[in-house]
């Protein structure tokens, strides 16, 4: 993680802890490569910077923060911004979102409370929006993904609903009004595509993200 980043430095549970200690319990299933891992983070970084908090981004340097990125690095991370710049244009929401949301918003809640079955325990948490709209946030995601239903298949395969249901309950708990919706938005590394998924509190894909949450959150609490 970046270390000019205070939110990283925190010693709160956050979603990613939760699929570290899955990697950690199950080795088997960490199929990326580190470098590759590495990669998709550092021109993910670049995406989110360019889009979420464009202050941060050096266009005559070319770098976010003290990070620094090729001439086509850079190139790249311009025309996934100009992806949603033009699907905005026929996508109201996505505009709001562009024009409105505050980006990278975090919250810490510090005693969230847990019920897994007849356990019950409390965790310090975190979470960190790309954008957040005042009572609910969303996430800005790349992916390889084509089609619609190739990117749902990715937000079940690489535990995106996981991510959602953990932010949503997360800033649920710290005021009611908050987390009973969000979004994702992602674009498409191989295809003029932005694809767009709303996820309500309740529907099938918060159920099954706060499922895969719960069953690593007790084990974190068991275990870390």
């Amino acid at each position: 993680m970046p270390p000019f980043d205070p939110y990283y430095q925190r010693s709160e549970v956050s979603n990613s802890d939760l699929t570290s200690l899955k990697y950690q319990l199950h080795p088997q299933l960490d199929f990326v490569k580190e470098k590759d891992r590495t990669k998709a983070f550092r021109m993910g970084t670049l995406v989110d910077c360019l889009v979420t908090e464009p202050s941060k981004a050096n266009h005559f340097r070319k770098t976010v923060d003290d990070e620094q990125y090729t001439d086509e690095e850079w190139k790249w991370g311009k025309a996934q911004l100009e992806k949603l710049r033009k699907a905005a244009k026929k996508d109201p929401f996505l505009d709001h979102v562009l024009k409105n949301a505050e980006g990278q918003k975090w919250f810490v809640n510090p005693c969230q409370h847990f019920d897994v079955g007849c356990y019950s325990f409390d965790l310090a948490t975190r979470c960190k929006f790309d954008w957040w709209l005042g009572f609910f946030g969303g996430d800005l995601k790349t992916t390889t993904a084509t089609s619609q239903g190739q990117f749902e298949n990715c937000i079940d395969f690489f535990e995106w609903d996981r991510s959602r249901a953990w932010y949503m309950d997360l800033t649920h708990a710290i005021n009611p009004l908050y987390g009973n919706q969000d979004f994702i938005y992602a674009v498409s590394k191989t295809a003029n595509k932005v694809f767009f998924k709303k996820i309500i509190r309740g529907d099938e894909i918060y159920e099954r993200g706060r499922e895969k949450y719960l069953e690593l959150a007790f084990k974190y609490w068991l275990f870390v």
